[in-house]
């Protein structure tokens, strides 16, 4: 009996310790492209226990801002001990939390208009596969989201927009939504890519990759495919593009949530509206 009763506890010691390992995050892990012909760097958060256990978790795909890189979130944006916490008062469920760079060669999410940086193509078609093949995630819809602020809120846009089925929740922070008219298009490409003058080509990439565009030719059964959290501060120099967006989706009948607080473009205001996101793209995660 003596020894039944120590086995026992023994076992649920084991079971408190494992339980009880910290959570972890790795900021210099590489996966090969052949898509963009270089190795991709990116940083990992893997919640407390993940390494002692054998369940599969939900996956955040957590996007930087322009000049920064995937070291972004976990240096400036304090995503470990943010994240704890939120997990630890139950306002967020345990969760991996994947960040891409998207700095190195060129800059941004998107595939460019030239075709030779398909960056989207990447994230897609080997960066999520890799990914998912490598980390005990659960690879379906509901338990996939993605998020990021300035230049990764408008990859957040893009990817949930460009593949509604692939994410269950998106959260836009202080984003960058694309060029708000034609002209600004046409002066944008022209700075980063001259050579290019057909305005047809123009239009189309123009319309493929910003978002009001987007929004306003979403078809009807889409709308509810995706549950938008969108945050921008008041006094952010992007603060026209997301009220835009708001209104766009307002009048086309999207639903969304749409939050102004006090702040600016910085690391304050998105170490801010972190805990939110975590909570928001939580409840979809949950069996409903």
């Amino acid at each position: 009996m003596k020894k039944a009763f120590w086995l026992t506890s023994l076992i649920i010691c084991f079971g408190l310790l494992a339980s009880a390992q910290p959570s972890k995050v790795f900021d210099d892990l590489t996966i090969p492209s052949k898509i963009l012909k270089s190795d991709r760097k990116y940083a990992i958060y893997l919640p407390s226990g993940y390494e002692n256990s054998q369940r599969s978790y939900p996956v955040l795909y957590l996007l930087h801002g322009a000049t920064d890189n995937h070291t972004g979130w976990v240096q400036f944006g304090e995503v470990q001990r943010i994240t704890d916490k939120a997990i630890e008062d139950g306002s967020a469920t345990a969760m991996i939390i994947v960040m891409p760079d998207a700095d190195t060669g060129q800059m941004g999410y998107f595939n460019n208009i030239a075709g030779n940086w398909n960056y989207e193509d990447f994230f897609f078609q080997e960066f999520i596969p890799a990914i998912e093949k490598k980390y005990r995630i659960k690879a379906q819809k509901q338990y996939r989201a993605v998020a990021g602020l300035s230049m990764g809120g408008g990859g957040s846009f893009m990817y949930a927009l460009h593949h509604p089925e692939l994410f269950s929740s998106a959260c836009p922070l202080s984003a960058y939504v694309g060029p708000l008219n034609m002209d600004e298009a046409k002066n944008r490409i022209k700075k980063t890519n001259p050579e290019i003058t057909d305005e047809a080509k123009i239009k189309a990439y123009f319309e493929n990759h910003n978002a009001i565009e987007l929004v306003n030719r979403m078809p009807d059964e889409q709308k509810k495919a995706v549950r938008w959290y969108i945050d921008c501060g008041d006094d952010d120099f992007l603060y026209e593009g997301n009220c835009l967006i708001h209104i766009a989706m307002r009048k086309k009948d999207i639903p969304h949530e749409f939050r102004v607080r006090d702040g600016v473009h910085n690391w304050t205001y998105w170490r801010d509206a972190l805990p939110k996101v975590l909570e928001f793209v939580s409840e979809e995660f949950h069996q409903k």
